[in-house]
């Protein structure tokens, strides 16, 4: 029962903001699910794989996915994530949630500033689109997050999309890496004798899908700013105690 709470927060904060709420997935998985760490991060990508890939076809049906720029980004994506996730197989557990720790605070300061003011370029920078998507696309794999707060502004700022294309676009690109990063840690850990619980996954994919339409709904009637900010304080939060009880 506390899994699904933590799913549907994590669905909330999607269709509140957008991005953010993919970064939930692991410390609901560590703390509410009990996974291992090295299941909570993989189980985590396969779970904003699906929830991602909703919104984004959500997305398209409107015609609010700029498709050349999912493949521009999401290809160097996937091969970004596939070597992000055989890192992650390789290196200790603590070492990629120390990591996970210092994207959250990077995406609760993000979260807290805001992207409304981001102006639209006119020309697209296609070589530091596709470094972008490599980087993005490694952290996505080694610790399990959809990095929708790092793609956003990067399809803005580098690929000249503009905002109100960005983050279905940037839903299509998190669901085809996760997949990707997810393919290589399920061949790793179940050669190690580790199992899945898929009962789990698909109960927090589907109350995250959920949330995702209950925060649309919340997002268009309460002031975004004041709950943008409350999540960011949140995040930070959620961060020292993943450092505390998980890292040190």
């Amino acid at each position: 029962m506390q899994a699904i709470l933590g799913a549907v927060l994590i669905g909330l904060s999607l269709g509140i903001f957008g991005s953010g709420g993919s970064i939930l997935t692991v410390p609901v998985l560590l703390y509410l699910a009990d996974m291992p760490a090295n299941l909570a991060i993989a189980s985590s990508l396969v779970i904003v794989a699906f929830i991602s890939l909703f919104g984004g076809l959500l997305s398209a049906r409107k015609k609010l996915v700029s498709w050349p720029h999912v493949w521009l980004f999401g290809i160097p994506g996937m091969v970004g994530a596939y070597a992000g996730a055989w890192g992650g197989t390789a290196v200790d557990p603590r070492i990629q949630l120390l990591v996970f720790v210092v994207l959250m605070a990077i995406a609760a300061v993000m979260m807290w500033r805001g992207r409304s003011n981001i102006e639209t370029p006119k020309d697209v920078k296609v070589v530091r689109v596709i470094l972008d998507g490599l980087i993005v696309g490694a952290i996505t794999g080694f610790v399990g997050v959809g990095g929708g707060f790092l793609i956003v502004p990067a399809l803005v700022l580098l690929g000249g999309v503009p905002m109100i294309l960005a983050i279905g676009t940037s839903l299509m690109i998190i669901a085809l890496k996760s997949f990707v990063g997810f393919a290589k840690y399920y061949s790793a850990l179940t050669a190690q004798g580790f199992e899945f619980d898929w009962t789990v996954i698909a109960i927090i994919t589907v109350a995250g899908i959920v949330g995702s339409y209950a925060g649309a709904w919340i997002g268009a009637r309460l002031p975004r700013q004041k709950l943008q900010k409350a999540f960011a304080v949140f995040l930070l939060i959620m961060a020292v105690v993943v450092l505390s009880q998980s890292v040190l």
